[in-house]
C-alpha cells in the first residue's frame, strides 16, 4: 500500500501562496571526475534520455560509459567553470531572482519564484518540498526548454509527478509545455542578434544550432524538430533574412545512431568550402549558457570552423538573465497564471488575511462540534 505524506503539517486557515518553478537540465556540482560521474549517472539513467531496455542499457552505462566519459566531460566542464561555479547554475539563480523582481513589480500577491534542475541540485523534489513549506498551494512549472521534447520537457513532468505522487495534498498545478512560437521569445532572440550586429557587424550566415535528439524519437512522434523549424522560420521573418542567410543545424550528437540532421559540425566544416568565411551562431534552444554553448559551440566548433578554412566565428550568447528574456518569461508566466487570485492585479493583503482568519474560525467550530 503506498505511503502518502504531507511535506509540512497542514494548518487549517493558514496563509497560502503561489509559486513558479523554473527548471533546467542540470549541471555537476564541480568540474571533477567524481561529481561529473554522479551527474551523468542520474542523467543517463533516465529512460526519457536513452530509450533502451534497462537490462540492456545498465551494463553499458555502468560498465563502459561511466568508466570512460566522466574524466573527459570533467575536462570540458573545467574549461567553462567560473569562480562562482557552473555557468548554468549561476545563470539560473540570476534569472529566477530577476523574474521574482519583475513579478513583484507587476503583481502584489504572494508569488515565489524558485529554480531547480532535472538532474543534480537543486533537485526538483527538494525544491517542491521547500515551496510547500512556505504555503504554496498553486504551482506553475516552467521548463526552460522553448521547444518541447520528450527528452527534456516530458522528463521534467515525470520528476514533478513522481514527487507529487507521494503527497497527501497535491497543489493545483499548471505546466508550460513549450513557448517556441511566443512573440516575446522570438523578439528577444531577434533583439539579441540585432544587438550583436550593431556591435560586431553582420555575417553572411546566421546559424541556429539546436541540441539534437535521435531521429527515431522524431519518427515516433516527438515534435521537437518541427518546433525548432517553426522558431527558425519566425526568427528569419522577424530579421528579414533569406532562406540561405539563416540556416538550422543540430549539435551534441553521441553514439552511432542517426540524430536530427544536418549536424552542426558538418555544416561548419562545409561553409568555408562554399565561400562563407564568417559565420555567427545562435543557440535558441538554450535559455542559459552552459557546456553545450560555451564549450561545444564557442570553443570546439569555433576551432573546427577555422580549421576548415573559416576566418571569423561569432557566438551570440543565450538570452540568460537579460532584460528581453525576463520580459518574455514574465509575460508568459502572467498569462499562464490568469485566474489565480495571487496573480490578480487587484489582490488585497488585508482581504486575503481576513478570509484566512474566517476559514480558520470555521475549522475550529467544526472541530469543536459547533455550527
Amino acid at each position: 500500500m503506498p505511503r502518502y505524506y504531507g511535506p509540512t503539517p497542514h494548518r487549517h486557515g493558514g496563509e497560502s501562496s503561489a509559486a513558479v518553478l523554473l527548471v533546467n537540465l542540470g549541471t555537476p556540482e564541480a568540474p571533477d571526475k567524481r561529481a561529473v560521474r554522479r551527474y551523468l549517472a542520474e542523467f543517463l539513467s533516465d529512460p526519457r534520455i536513452v530509450e533502451l531496455p534497462r537490462k540492456l542499457w545498465k551494463p553499458i552505462l555502468h560498465g563502459v560509459i561511466l568508466r570512460l566519459r566522466p574524466a573527459r566531460s570533467a575536462a570540458l566542464y573545467a574549461k567553462i567553470w567560473t569562480p562562482e561555479g557552473s555557468p548554468l547554475q549561476t545563470g539560473m539563480a540570476a534569472l529566477s531572482a530577476r523574474l521574482q523582481e519583475a513579478l513583484k513589480a507587476q503583481r502584489p500577491g504572494p508569488i515565489a519564484v524558485r529554480y531547480a534542475m532535472r538532474y543534480g541540485k537543486p533537485a526538483i523534489g527538494e525544491t517542491l518540498r521547500e515551496l510547500a513549506a512556505t504555503g504554496a498551494r498553486k504551482l506553475m512549472v516552467v521548463p526552460l526548454f522553448p521547444q518541447y521534447s520528450g527528452t527534456t520537457t516530458a522528463s521534467v513532468l515525470d520528476a514533478v509527478g513522481a514527487e507529487l505522487a507521494r503527497w497527501r495534498w497535491v497543489p493545483e498545478l499548471r505546466f508550460v509545455a513549450d513557448y517556441h512560437a511566443e512573440a516575446r521569445y522570438i523578439e528577444a532572440l531577434a533583439r539579441s542578434v540585432e544587438a550583436h550586429w550593431q556591435r560586431h557587424g553582420r555575417a553572411p550566415r546566421l546559424l541556429l544550432s539546436y541540441h539534437g535528439i535521435p531521429e527515431k524519437y522524431f519518427r515516433k512522434g516527438d515534435p521537437y524538430f518541427c518546433q525548432c523549424q517553426a522558431t527558425a522560420r519566425r526568427l528569419r521573418e522577424r530579421l528579414d533574412l533569406g532562406e540561405d542567410e539563416l540556416i538550422v543545424s543540430f549539435q551534441s550528437r553521441v553514439g552511432r545512431q542517426a540524430w536530427l540532421k544536418p549536424y552542426t559540425e558538418a555544416v561548419l566544416e562545409a561553409l568555408p568550402e562554399e565561400g562563407v568565411k564568417h559565420v555567427q551562431v545562435l543557440c535558441p534552444g538554450f535559455s542559459i549558457d552552459c557546456l553545450e554553448t560555451l564549450e561545444e559551440i564557442a570553443l570546439t566548433n569555433h576551432a573546427r570552423f577555422l580549421r576548415a578554412g573559416g576566418e571569423r566565428f561569432d557566438y551570440i550568447p543565450a538570452l540568460n538573465a537579460g532584460d528581453d528574456h525576463v520580459t518574455a518569461l514574465t509575460e508568459l508566466i502572467l498569462r499562464q497564471g490568469q485566474g489565480w487570485s495571487e496573480f490578480d492585479p487587484a489582490w488585497d493583503a488585508g482581504r486575503a488575511s481576513a478570509q484566512q482568519i474566517a476559514a480558520h474560525k470555521r475549522y475550529e467550530q467544526l472541530r469543536d462540534g459547533r455550527r
